[in-house]
């Protein structure tokens, strides 16, 4: 069954991204950041292979630059804000770029460098973590992350964001794109007011 989690994961990710390419970022998924060895070893990590980046999107206008992680979690209780918060919560292992502190500095300072490099962004980016999370365990657990990622900020995509997101796939203009089709299918006329609207001055 591990080949259907990923292509869940891969699909939750295409997803995410094609949401920020409406919003004016240019995308890569499963993006490699090549630590150094030196590197490596700072973070206690010396035979970890090349750190992944789900999604990786960047928006020239502002210089702002997002490093995604995504968990769609459709079939679990959701991402838990204690696992999070806290790097000694039984799965805090799968939240490590924002519960070790080291680690998050050692990773989006090599990925700053590694675009700078080959000129896929300009100087100095502003980078801001990002979590895609397409459930979570419960409203309170919700709440408190929000507050907790713009107290650092962090970027915290939920189900609200996504769902606003496709609103405004759904109405739209016709385009190409899975996405865009999947948004007009399922919520074209059963949407929000103000989508409903834009249906009916298109009839």
């Amino acid at each position: 069954m591990k080949w259907v989690w990923q292509a869940l994961m891969d699909a939750f990710e295409r997803l995410v991204g094609g949401l920020l390419e409406r919003n004016g970022y240019w995308v890569k998924y499963s993006f490699k950041v090549e630590l150094s060895r030196t590197e490596k070893r700072r973070i206690g990590r010396p035979s970890c292979p090349r750190w992944e980046i789900d999604v990786l999107a960047y928006k020239p206008a502002s210089n702002e630059l997002l490093a995604v992680e995504c968990k769609s979690y459709l079939d679990s209780p959701g991402v838990r804000y204690a696992a999070i918060a806290s790097s000694d919560h039984r799965r805090s292992d799968r939240y490590k770029l924002f519960n070790d502190a080291l680690l998050r500095r050692t990773v989006l300072r090599r990925l700053t460098k590694q675009l700078e490099r080959v000129r896929s962004c300009r100087k100095s980016p502003k980078v801001r973590l990002c979590l895609a999370a397409g459930r979570v365990v419960s409203e309170k657990d919700r709440e408190r992350l929000k507050s907790y990622f713009d107290s650092r900020g962090w970027l915290f995509f939920d189900k609200e964001w996504i769902r606003a997101g496709l609103e405004a796939y759904a109405g739209g203009g016709f385009e190409n794109d899975v996405v865009a089709v999947v948004a007009k299918l399922l919520l074209r006329g059963t949407s929000s007011p103000a989508t409903r609207l834009k249906d009916e001055d298109a009839e």
